[in-house]
């Protein structure tokens, strides 16, 4: 699925959330959205997502309107930063409902999937901690073979072990199975490892957009969030990492 947004304005009564946003994101890349809080990162993704009209541009998949689109829709799949459950509901219910509701929905997938997701499925819902909810979400959002995963900070409340599963999954699903995914993360560390390209937006509505390893750098961190930072590449068993290191108020 390809994404494109073309020149998307967003008011929210004085306030200019969105100022001509451009986007392209090719079918099968990683895409990184970062930048300081207010900087509308989760407005570009409601748009995507098709939850929002912009007030003028287009937000297109393959070509085709997001907005009140549910044929297109039905190929996303949108893990919001705050769950959504039934109150009574454990995994096995939820996986019910999405089985469902979702013509997709592959209950063989969920199963195979249950490996990488070691929560009791029997449990209310209601009762995990912050971080296992994300875990469900992925692990349903995953089942449903979505052409375009949208991810609103996936690795936030989640334990080290837990970051690495979910950020491990993104990139393999990608590689593996041509899924697009537009992951929205406070981690610019994470965005500069994980994504093939990267989106950096400003308060002032200016934007960064290109490769990842060029967009993620010192002067750039520096404008976007007042910060100094050392950006430090490690190349570890024929790897190569990267790490965005703060080291003081700009």
């Amino acid at each position: 699925m390809i994404i494109e947004l073309i020149g998307v304005k967003k008011c929210f009564g004085a306030h200019q959330a969105l100022d001509g946003l451009d986007m392209h994101i090719p079918s099968g890349a990683v895409y990184g959205l970062v930048g300081p809080n207010g900087a509308g990162k989760t407005t570009a993704i409601r748009h995507i997502t098709g939850i929002l009209r912009a007030d003028s541009g287009q937000v297109l998949a393959d070509g085709e309107p997001v907005f009140e689109n549910t044929a297109v829709k039905a190929r996303m799949a949108y893990i919001p930063d705050e769950v959504f459950y039934f109150p009574q509901a454990n995994v096995n219910d939820m996986m019910r409902f999405y089985k469902s509701v979702f013509p997709s929905f592959d209950a063989e997938r969920f199963e195979r999937l249950a490996e990488a997701f070691p929560i009791d499925r029997k449990m209310p819902i209601r009762r995990f901690s912050r971080g296992m909810k994300k875990q469900a979400a992925f692990w349903l959002a995953l089942s449903m073979r979505p052409e375009l995963l949208v991810l609103d900070e996936p690795e936030s409340n989640l334990d080290f072990k837990n970051q690495l599963i979910i950020l491990d999954t993104i990139r393999k699903l990608s590689r593996e199975r041509n899924i697009s995914a537009i992951v929205n993360t406070h981690y610019p560390a994470h965005a500069l490892q994980l994504s093939d390209k990267a989106l950096m937006l400003n308060r002032d509505g200016s934007s960064f957009y290109g490769e990842a390893g060029e967009i993620i750098n010192e002067k750039n961190m520096k404008t976007a969030f007042g910060v100094n930072v050392h950006v430090e590449k490690l190349s570890l068993n024929d790897m190569i990492y990267r790490s965005v290191i703060p080291l003081s108020l700009a």
